[in-house]
């Protein structure tokens, strides 16, 4: 069977505008890591189930493998690479879950990232009800997901700023 013939998309990635050829049935999640050399996006089930791959899309979190690349012309996307300061400073997000030790392998930590930098710029008092649904579609294999939440809810502005302590209980 013949390659298909690429096309070129335009749209802006972590604030830079973008344009790079994809064939038709590429999927953004691929065209972000291949063509665009942003491998922080992971690739996990490939089929919306793990949440590896979220971005923000037009303000909107989103499976990234779900997405063809060509959809995304036009688009505002921001993926993990995107969270920190031009300077290289992490974000506060980032810093957060550093201070909770909220990752373990790190694989999925992209992908709730993002998808909590979404809910807090939509929310920037979030319950850990709100936390919970917003992470809902992020599979992490290696935590219970307490300090996940933790540290989102250190991150929030708006937020009470709790972590617990070694023992469990919330701190201030």
């Amino acid at each position: 069977m013949p390659a298909m013939k690429q096309q070129i998309i335009s749209f802006t990635v972590n604030g830079e505008p973008r344009d790079i050829a994809v064939a038709p049935n590429r999927s953004l999640l691929d065209a972000l890591r291949d063509e665009a050399g942003l491998t922080g996006t992971k690739k996990g089930c490939d089929v919306g189930e793990c949440g590896s791959c979220t971005i923000i899309m037009n303000g909107q979190p989103v499976n990234a493998c779900l997405v063809l690349a060509m959809e995304a012309e036009g688009s505002e996307i921001t993926t993990v690479e995107g969270l920190q300061s031009p300077d290289g400073t992490p974000h506060p997000l980032q810093e957060c879950f550093m201070r909770c030790g909220a990752a373990q392998c790190g694989f999925c930590t992209p992908g709730i990232l993002v998808a909590a930098k979404a809910l807090l710029d939509d929310n920037p008092a979030p319950t850990v009800d709100e936390i919970r649904f917003a992470i809902a579609g992020n599979i992490c294999r290696c935590t219970g997901y307490t300090k996940i939440i933790d540290a989102i809810s250190m991150a929030a502005p708006a937020g009470e700023h709790a972590m617990r302590d070694a023992r469990g209980e919330v701190t201030q």
